[in-house]
């Protein structure tokens, strides 16, 4: 089957479709991957969205659409794929619905209140890259990484102030994708408020019955 992983930042897309890529055999993809792969084999889309981004741009529609096309016409997604982080415009989605139309889009659902939680929460190591929460999952000595002794650091985009605008951004964009979906009928609402094993057995449970149904 192809699924469309949907929600705000922080509702957990990436780590619920990685779930679901390993417990059905599906190729995770998203955008952000395709790109770097693309840069890094120097195929001509790559070249351009190299040139785009390095020049401070904004990857557009049509580029990343071509990318994504390109994507899904390879061998491991000829049976089925998840998408996570495609597609985010309108057009990006009226077009996968003409070239690869999807089978269920599974839309998570957290209020705003839990994802500035969840992210505003978050803390990186500067040395190793490795994550933690102050609430969720937390250092053995606040503010240091267990691994190297690192000062854990906020990002920018994940202070309170940029997680609302984020989301204001995000809202702006997808209340017309949620009307397209519910339209074409494949929109799936999952609650996404719990930790992740209670959501993995909601979404899990949901998509069994999502396969069973499409056979």
């Amino acid at each position: 089957m192809k699924f469309v992983f949907f929600g705000a930042p922080g509702a957990g897309k990436g780590t619920m479709a990685s779930r679901a890529a390993a417990a059905y055999g599906l190729p995770h993809i998203s955008t952000g991957d395709i790109f770097r792969q693309a840069m890094k084999d120097g195929t001509p889309l790559g070249l351009k969205v190299k040139a785009v981004i390095e020049s401070g741009g904004l990857v557009s529609d049509t580029l990343t659409i071509d990318l994504v096309r390109e994507r899904l016409a390879m061998d491991d997604a000829r049976h089925g794929w998840l998408l996570d982080g495609f597609p985010r415009t309108l057009a990006q989605a009226e077009a996968l619905a003409l070239f690869d139309p999807e089978d269920a889009v599974i839309n998570l659902e957290v209020s705003d209140d839990k994802v500035i939680e969840r992210l505003s929460g978050r803390r990186m190591c500067p040395l190793c890259g490795r994550i933690y929460h102050v609430h969720l999952m937390p250092s053995k000595i606040a503010g240091l990484c267990d691994a190297d002794g690192g000062v854990l650091y906020t990002r920018p985009d994940d202070r309170e102030e940029s997680v609302r605008v984020r989301l204001e951004n995000y809202r702006t964009q997808t209340v017309p994708l949620v009307d397209f979906y519910r339209s074409r009928a494949t929109l799936v609402p999952v609650d996404g408020e719990g930790d992740a094993d209670t959501v993995w057995v909601s979404l899990h449970d949901m998509m069994d019955r999502l396969v069973a149904g499409s056979r």
